[in-house]
């Protein structure tokens, strides 16, 4: 079994039934099953050779989700490409990945250089033909009626996806998700929280991140994927009472804003069951907030792109206990989760270390980086960088992260990759960035400067070059300009110092 087999699955379950739809468009299972099979074969015959790399980089549409599950049945390997990063960060990633194609929307072509790379079109904007030959829905028609080989795969050793997450050295890293952990979020999923054929998830984050892997176990029921182009709050709040929405991942970001709605409290939400929320810190009071709002449906997850998603989860029943709000639950039934301590001895239970976790969604290493792969590992278990202890009852407190790694909005940011976008404003002699807690943003990115002798540049022409680097989500929020920056004995920057003068909360 691969997790792409969820797709047939669902077809014999509910074969006429809705499984995917935007705006505009409704595909059964039959339909559905039809168009990947068709664009999988045309994947095969332009790459004949298993395990090609397949870069998607799109926004949410039909397109997008058809690529990649058409990538997956063709046997080869999808690199999520997101187009929201900026064009530094992205091409970085393309030059170490060296994709063999590259599907993109019409908007998301400036996210990147594709360069000689084969191209294909998802989604067209109006530019482009969208019934050309080197389109996905040209593709669909020109294969259409043609099944794609099965290759023999290996859930262990084969890949599924490579994810970027960037790198502590301010080199991107690129995380190797075998086949096996799909396979087990899934079953880890439906184990947890129980979906059935009636279950209907939106996908209103980047189908690039977690929007994509409720999908799979949603297909494995015979239920229902809508697919929203925008994060947009009233939208989400009317597909919650039009629509029969039962499952949607928001970081804590979207659900702060759907929260600030007119009417709110008025407004009822029938067939929510899970509202899963992850990716960044969420404060107790916010929880009780969301649970007020969405009775019976706030849940969360906890994960990472090396352990991808579902290392633990908590249901909303439990959720709704004290004792738990501040939790991130109990591990999964396929994984294992433990506490370390720095000589590698695992702790007993409420004693604080860094979290440890071993089992099916551990990934096989980072792309071409030896050594990096090595230092994530630890006697079998994948160091996740992430302080925490684990109470006598099996539920996983999250407490300061080892990492400087900044989460803002449900993105991870890390500061060098930051730094050495900053420094080349040629008005910038060196920078430290640093993470501060924001009620909204869950940490929100600032940074220190020290500009160059006669330099004049403003803390607004700083964030406006970042923006352009990086983009917005990485972009520094603030930027405090200083006449020299905290050093030790030997001349490095004391981030921390940095940190403690600075950070400060921000409602």
């Amino acid at each position: 079994m691969l997790p792409i087999d969820t797709l047939y699955r669902g077809r014999q379950i509910n074969p006429d039934g809705i499984a995917l739809e935007d705006d505009t468009t409704r595909l059964t299972y039959r339909e559905l099953v039809s168009q990947v099979e068709a664009l999988a074969a045309a994947l095969q015959d332009r790459l004949p050779h298993k395990q090609a790399k397949v870069a998607a980089c799109g926004y949410n549409n039909l397109q997008h989700v058809i690529a990649i599950l058409a990538t997956h049945l063709a046997g080869h390997i999808w690199v999520a490409v997101n187009p929201r990063s900026g064009k530094v960060e992205n091409n970085a990633l393309m030059d170490l990945v060296e994709p063999d194609m590259v599907i993109a929307d019409d908007a998301a072509r400036d996210a990147f250089d594709i360069g000689d790379t084969p191209f294909i079109l998802a989604a067209p904007d109006g530019k482009s033909n969208s019934a050309a030959e080197d389109s996905v829905d040209g593709l669909v028609e020109a294969f259409r009626g043609k099944r794609p080989a099965r290759p023999l795969l290996d859930p262990n050793t084969d890949i599924q996806a490579i994810k970027f997450t960037g790198g502590s050295t301010g080199l991107p890293k690129a995380v190797m998700q075998p086949y096996r952990t799909g396979i087990t979020l899934i079953g880890n999923f439906l184990s947890v929280f129980r979906l059935n054929p009636d279950d209907c998830q939106i996908a209103a984050a980047p189908v690039s991140h977690a929007a994509f892997i409720l999908m799979l176990p949603i297909f494995a029921v015979g239920g229902r994927n809508i697919v929203l182009p925008t994060p947009d709050p009233d939208r989400i709040l009317h597909s919650f009472e039009h629509r029969g929405v039962s499952t949607i991942f928001m970081p804590p970001t979207m659900i702060y804003k759907t929260m600030a709605e007119p009417n709110i409290e008025q407004r009822k939400f029938p067939n929510l069951r899970h509202l899963l929320y992850s990716a960044a810190p969420m404060p107790p009071e916010k929880v009780r907030q969301a649970q007020a709002i969405f009775p019976g449906a706030v849940e969360t997850v906890y994960g990472q792109t090396e352990a991808s998603s579902l290392c633990t989860a908590m249901t909303s029943v439990e959720l709704e206990h004290d004792a738990n709000n501040g939790s991130v639950g109990r591990a999964t039934p396929l994984m294992r989760v433990e506490i370390m301590d720095p000589d590698g001895n695992i702790l007993p239970p409420g004693e604080t270390g860094e979290v440890v976790v071993r089992g099916g969604l551990t990934m096989t290493g980072y792309y071409k980086n030896p050594d990096a792969t090595a230092a994530a590992f630890r006697d079998g278990w994948l160091l996740t960088g992430d302080g925490g202890l684990i109470d006598e009852r099996g539920y996983l407190f999250l407490k300061d992260r080892l990492r400087d790694v900044i989460i803002s909005g449900g993105f991870n940011v890390y500061p060098t990759d930051v730094e050495g976008a900053l420094v080349r404003h040629p008005d910038i002699y060196e920078c430290v960035v640093f993470g501060a807690a924001d009620d909204h943003w869950g940490e929100r990115v600032e940074a220190a400067v020290q500009l160059r002798d006669g330099a004049t540049a403003s803390a607004d022409d700083i964030i406006a070059h970042a923006k352009g680097q990086l983009g917005s989500v990485k972009a520094p929020k603030a930027v405090h300009l200083v006449d020299d920056l905290p050093r030790s004995a030997v001349g490095k920057v004391l981030r921390r110092e940095i940190r403690e003068r600075f950070s400060s909360p921000s409602g």
